[in-house]
């Protein structure tokens, strides 16, 4: 089995003294996990996180672990390292992806908005990281609802949202269950919130980077 696409490589982990297990969140394939043989010892050419080119992942067996021939274009990453604010939410993204996307699934609409991501990040918009994550639920299939009540269908006052439905409340209806409610605007906390019940429903735990940057 052979499948080829553009991508960003999002994580590395080595395996024994000379190669590395790595994954790679591709255009077409949506993430690929493979071997990159020798990848500690490289003197050229290193692969490195944050890096954006084209990888073949070849496979005897769709079962097998299959090994990468990776082409790094340019690393995304190097000026997001000067910034260890940026490089926390470039962590946390490639972490989240790594936990929760399904492996040779196609998600180009997320692909595309991590891209962004990281363009943003290089630039210093690291609020731009709420918007990636509101989007990375939405593709999950957790669309957070703004635009309307979801008690009385009222477009105004939208200052709580609902933890069940993801869908805001105005103020009216959620005078009952004020306890119950996140208050908006949305920030961080409520989107780990919304993240920690995608992590519980596929058996594992939000990522400690992403923890991590509500913490600092």
């Amino acid at each position: 089995m052979k499948l080829e696409s553009d991508g960003i490589l999002i994580s590395l982990r080595p395996l024994g003294e000379r190669d590395s297990v790595a994954q790679i969140f591709t255009r077409e394939h949506g993430v690929l996990t493979g071997l990159m043989r020798a990848a500690q010892i490289a003197r050229k050419n290193r692969p490195l996180l944050g890096q954006v080119g084209s990888c073949t992942w070849v496979a005897r067996l769709d079962s097998q672990l299959g090994a990468f021939h990776w082409e790094a274009a340019h690393n995304m990453a190097a000026p997001i390292m000067y910034s260890p604010d940026a490089l926390a939410f470039m962590t946390s993204a490639f972490d989240l992806i790594s936990a929760l996307v399904p492996e040779r699934e196609g998600f180009a609409t997320l692909y595309n908005d991590t891209m962004n991501l990281m363009s943003e990040l290089t630039a210093g918009n690291i609020g731009a990281y709420l918007q990636w994550e509101i989007s990375f639920l939405r593709e999950l299939g957790y669309a957070l609802d703004l635009t309307h009540c979801s008690g009385c269908g009222a477009t105004e006052n939208l200052n709580y949202l609902s933890p069940r439905t993801g869908r805001a409340v105005c103020e009216s209806c959620a005078q009952p269950y004020l306890t119950r409610l996140y208050a908006l605007p949305l920030n961080l906390t409520i989107t780990g919130h919304f993240l920690d019940s995608v992590c519980a429903s596929v058996g594992t735990e939000l990522p400690f980077s992403r923890r991590a940057i509500v913490q600092k």
